[in-house]
């Protein structure tokens, strides 16, 4: 009997002990700033800027490839002769000598002016809308959108590098955006494939 008091005793000085330390005041800790936004801005400051295609933002291993370009200096393969031009690409026409063509986009519901120096896709992000794309080479059909206009796509827009829409789905209004540059005013429906 007197284990069995002793064992009550003890339990209620273990529970005694327990509220007094529930109910104490107790060191006043308080966490420390959260740096960590802070941490990541000074990371980034020291990633050098490149001209490489962003990454897609809609699949694994997305994002384009970059082509070396070989020589140190001296006549070699890949480059271009006297008089050639680097670039065959609307986008290398200068901004000043652009034509401006008004798109509009039907699911977004507003109508955009667009250079032709600059592809659907591009125009869209400019206003800060989140389009479908992976590639941004021409190479995949996630930016693919439909030119309602009727006829070919290419009444519309000039692609440069399509590698993956043939004349069926252009004959049907079928545009690649990430490749498509303006070259009439048009109505489009992103995120729209054959």
């Amino acid at each position: 009997m007197a284990a069995t008091t002793v064992g009550i005793a003890g339990g209620a000085l273990l529970t005694l002990a327990a509220v007094v330390l529930h109910y104490s005041k107790g060191s006043e800790w308080t966490p420390r700033e959260d740096i960590s936004q802070d941490v990541l801005e000074r990371r980034a400051e020291t990633v050098p800027e490149t001209d490489f295609p962003e990454p897609g933002n809609r699949s694994i291993g997305g994002g384009g490839a970059v082509a070396a370009v070989g020589g140190a200096g001296g006549e070699g393969e890949g480059e271009l002769a006297e008089g050639e031009s680097g670039d065959d690409s609307p986008a290398a026409i200068p901004d000043d000598e652009a034509e401006v063509f008004e798109v509009e986009y039907v699911k977004e519901g507003e109508t955009v002016e667009v250079q032709e120096n600059e592809t659907l896709l591009e125009a869209g992000e400019d206003e800060g809308w989140d389009l479908p794309y992976a590639c941004r080479e021409g190479q995949c059909i996630s930016c693919a959108g439909h030119i309602t206009d009727g006829g070919n796509a290419e009444d519309y827009v000039e692609h440069h590098t399509n590698q993956m829409l043939g004349e069926p789905e252009l004959d049907e209004g079928y545009t690649l955006t990430c490749v498509a540059y303006p070259k009439s005013d048009l109505t489009l429906e992103t995120g729209e494939s054959p």
